[in-house]
């Protein structure tokens, strides 16, 4: 059995995004949902290391550089490293809403080569809400947050349950996590696109 394919355009019936009243300030640093994330983790040492900032609505912005282990052609960003930059920092989004969902649909494109040692300039937002569904968009773009659009992707997250996450990782490491002393760090360790 296969799902129906999801559409990325909101239906009419969609509302704007709501942020938080307790979500990061504008310009705070988001942080790594999960030490072990490939895309925002530090514990991670050939993950993205993504660096997210809230934004001033329900929007983002995030950096990386491309290391030369991210690479897929000679001296090129691997076209799956960037659909993953682009993945987590929209995953991030749910911050602002402090909403729990997973990537349901992810539309790349890709507009011009990513260099390595190139610092990626990202920025996302969340355009619409439909029930459980959360419409959003991204860029990546080279050069500076004003630079060439290298990468852009939408997207639809859908809203799950912390059970989403418990019922379907390896026990091992939801054990470690949920075991974690630290409230603030086992919370977010289910928070937020893994």
């Amino acid at each position: 059995m296969t799902a129906p394919k999801t559409s990325l355009v909101p239906p009419a019936e969609a509302v704007p995004p709501v942020r938080h009243p307790d979500a990061p300030a504008p310009g705070e640093p988001i942080g790594s949902h999960y030490d072990q994330c490939f895309g925002c983790g530090s514990g991670q040492p050939h993950g993205l290391q993504l660096a997210a900032r809230a934004g001033d609505g329900v929007n983002v912005t995030a950096e990386f550089t491309v290391r030369p282990e991210h690479q897929g052609a000679p001296g090129l960003a691997h076209g799956g490293v960037l659909a993953t930059a682009l993945d987590d920092t929209l995953g991030s989004l749910n911050w602002l809403m402090h909403v729990i969902s997973v990537t349901g649909r992810l539309e790349t494109d890709f507009l011009r080569p990513v260099p390595v040692d190139t610092v990626l300039h990202l920025d996302a937002e969340v355009t619409a809400v439909h029930g459980r569904k959360i419409y959003c968009t991204a860029t990546g773009r080279i050069g500076g947050p004003e630079g060439p659009v290298a990468v852009r992707a939408d997207a639809v997250f859908i809203e799950v349950k912390v059970e989403h996450f418990v019922n379907n990782g390896r026990p091992e490491e939801i054990q470690a996590a949920m075991s974690d002393p630290d409230q603030v760090r086992r919370a977010r360790a289910f928070e937020v696109n893994p």
